[in-house]
């Protein structure tokens, strides 16, 4: 058996986010510029070579993987990607299949999703405020959203709202955001704008470092620090009031640098190692031109070069630091 992706500095890589698309039906202020130019079809890799993909990384240890975007729901046949996964997780060489959506298609595909076996979603989702909404993300609709919200409910999925914290925009509206998303049975995670590609934004303003809100959060509630984890970067506390669970991702205030298990590849087939740099291995290249072993040392020569952390900072006067590309080419 090949030996499990461990990089140099001994962080054992057991997730994966695997983006299907980089396109979106939403333009989300801080995520992309409102005219996005997104890539053609033609190279984009095919949903067999997104399985191939996965494949090479579940035969060196990863147990979880993660489809984004982009929105991955609105690349066609996606589902034919999701039941390749699913037999990885009937045979138990995969722990989870999830995906991150901003849900205004999910309507369509929540009770497909939980009969191929996903069982946990992340929404992404700013605001309840629908002129809020529709001004962040450039034009959308809330009740399209909170349509997909409900059929993920009803379908039995497991729901988590994933809220960037924005200064100006939703930062007073968090606790009646954290406070609906309870009562619907939602764990909710709070994330720092991060400063990636130009969006015509200034990031310095949209900034909020999250001690300021949960600050704010503890004027009102009883937060109490947990142990628990998903895996990921959260750190979570539980709200006596409200009975829900609250996740903070503070990669600009608070590092989690230390114990990152996950690595990224796009839709062209790049891996990145690190959200925060621009180094990457191409896939694209190895599965089309020396098939699954090429594929093998090239996730090989990614765990030599992922980087101990990130260089992400957001600072005034034009002295902010993170990537050009954006956001959605990435996969969050």
């Amino acid at each position: 058996m090949n030996p499990t992706l461990t990089d140099s500095f001994g962080r054992n890589i057991n997730y994966l986010r695997l983006s299907l698309t980089d396109r979106c039906d939403l333009r989300c202020f801080y995520c992309m510029s409102e005219h996005m130019v997104f890539l053609p079809k033609k190279d984009l890799l095919s949903l067999e070579e997104l399985g191939s993909v996965a494949d090479a990384f579940i035969a060196r240890g990863v147990r979880k993987i993660r489809l984004t975007g982009g929105e991955p729901l609105v690349r066609k046949d996606f589902l034919t990607l999701v039941e390749h996964l699913s037999e990885h997780l009937n045979a138990g060489r995969l722990d989870e299949i999830t995906l991150t959506t901003n849900a205004t298609q999910l309507h369509r595909f929540a009770e497909p999703l939980k009969n191929l076996g996903v069982k946990r979603i992340n929404i992404s989702l700013d605001s309840l405020d629908p002129l809020a909404f529709n001004r962040i993300t450039r034009g959308g609709n809330l009740t399209r959203v909170l349509e997909g919200i409900d059929a993920g409910i009803a379908a039995g999925l497991k729901l988590k709202i994933n809220t960037v914290a924005l200064k100006n925009d939703n930062a007073e509206d968090i606790p009646d955001m954290v406070a609906w998303a309870h009562e619907r049975g939602m764990d909710m995670t709070l994330i720092e704008v991060m400063p990636m590609g130009d969006t015509g934004e200034d990031r310095f303003d949209q900034f909020i470092p999250l001690s300021e809100i949960r600050d704010n959060l503890e004027r009102k509630w009883a937060l109490h620090d947990t142990a628990e984890t998903t895996g990921g970067p959260a750190r979570y506390v539980q709200i006596t009031e409200t009975g829900g669970r609250l996740g903070f991702i503070s990669p600009l205030s608070k590092n989690f640098c230390a114990g990152c298990n996950r690595v990224r590849v796009t839709c062209t087939g790049k891996l990145f190692m690190c959200l925060g740099h621009g180094a990457h291995v191409d896939l694209r290249q190895a599965i089309r031109v020396g098939g699954a072993e090429a594929l093998d040392q090239a996730l090989d020569r990614a765990m030599i070069n992922k980087p101990e952390h990130h260089d992400f900072a957001i600072k005034k006067s034009g002295n902010t630091s993170g990537t050009t590309r954006h956001m959605s080419v990435t996969g969050g």
